[in-house]
């Protein structure tokens, strides 16, 4: 069982990440790769069979589990600034965790183990390695992985609004539960992990399909669960339905709006003139798909949970 024991101050500092972090989901699509999940089987065997060889030294290091050492996993803005944070990350952390990996039942390879000692090459091995497979598995999909985020993100951000703090998180896994402030979730392994008033970072991945997990990088704290909406069904022609629907222009500005942009953000994005977007968004509208408010001068538009619904295929995104 995985228990994750909160404080009322822990409870105000629940936030969610502004954006996926790619050193996380590329750690998670490794050991995708690794696993047998039904859903991801015809993206796996692309993706393996497009992967450089350079990659493949990180198979060896991010088990199926993707329960790996943490010093891959660093929030980050980016991919350079991730890497930099993996290849600067302190020594003492590195030993830890491959030490960590170690007992679990997981031994990484000879050159991985070079790792705890600063080994020149086994560090360039690493390097290497994470610029390939983020080449092989996430660059070309980034846009879908950043839509499918955006998506789960207002959706969870319209639960939040609506249901509260506590059912939000419990929503994140079936069968979790709360006992007093400690939220517990199935899990084969028994961890359990106190805030101690530091909060904790919401961080969905496309990839990830199991429990959630939880992570700690530096004074962070962050629970990584499954995204609504998995990569391979992201990476299915919905958008193609969906313009069949709404049509072309107005599918692309709903696909924009799991984030608030103004008139002039959507013009800018789209190509398009101010009036032909204001048209567009007020149909969406009158379908409540969207909703509008004024700013001053400014109007800002964002998805309804209907709208998140027909972008996501959730169900639960429908209510309201």
């Amino acid at each position: 069982m995985l228990r994750v024991c909160f404080t009322a101050e822990d409870l105000l500092h629940v936030t969610f990440a502004a954006e996926p972090a790619p050193m996380v989901e590329l750690t998670l699509a490794i050991a995708a790769l690794q696993r047998s999940d039904p859903l991801f089987t015809l993206w796996r065997r692309r993706t393996l069979h497009a992967l450089p060889r350079s990659a493949g030294p990180l198979l060896e290091l991010v088990p199926a589990t993707a329960k790996g050492p943490l010093f891959l996993d660093p929030l980050s803005l980016g991919f350079d600034d991730g890497l930099d944070q993996v290849l600067s990350a302190p020594t003492s952390f590195v030993r830890t965790e491959l030490r960590r990996v170690h007992a679990a039942g997981h031994r990484p390879a000879p050159w991985a183990r070079l790792l705890a000692d600063r080994d020149r090459e086994a560090w360039q091995i690493l390097e290497h390695a994470v610029r390939s497979a983020y080449a092989g598995v996430l660059a070309r999909s980034w846009d879908r992985i950043r839509a499918g985020f955006d998506a789960e993100r207002a959706w969870r951000v319209q639960l939040l609004a609506t249901q509260g703090i506590r059912a939000t998180l419990a929503s994140l896994a079936p069968g979790a539960r709360w006992h007093g402030t400690t939220l517990e979730f199935d899990s084969t392994d028994t961890i359990e992990t106190a805030l101690n008033g530091h909060g904790i970072t919401l961080l969905p991945s496309v990839f990830w399909t199991g429990r959630p997990l939880v992570g700690k990088y530096a004074q962070a704290t962050f629970l990584v669960y499954p995204a609504v909406t998995p990569l391979p069904l992201l990476d299915d022609p919905t958008a193609n339905a969906l313009a069949t629907l709404l049509g072309r222009t107005r599918a692309a500005i709903l696909e924009q709006l799991t984030r608030p942009r103004t008139t002039t953000d959507l013009a800018r994005q789209l190509d398009l003139a101010k009036s032909s977007v204001s048209e567009h968004t007020g149909a969406l509208r009158a379908a409540h798909l969207t909703t509008a408010h004024r700013d001053g001068k400014t109007v800002w538009h964002s998805c309804t949970p209907l709208g998140l619904g027909l972008l996501t295929g959730s169900p639960g995104s429908t209510r309201g």
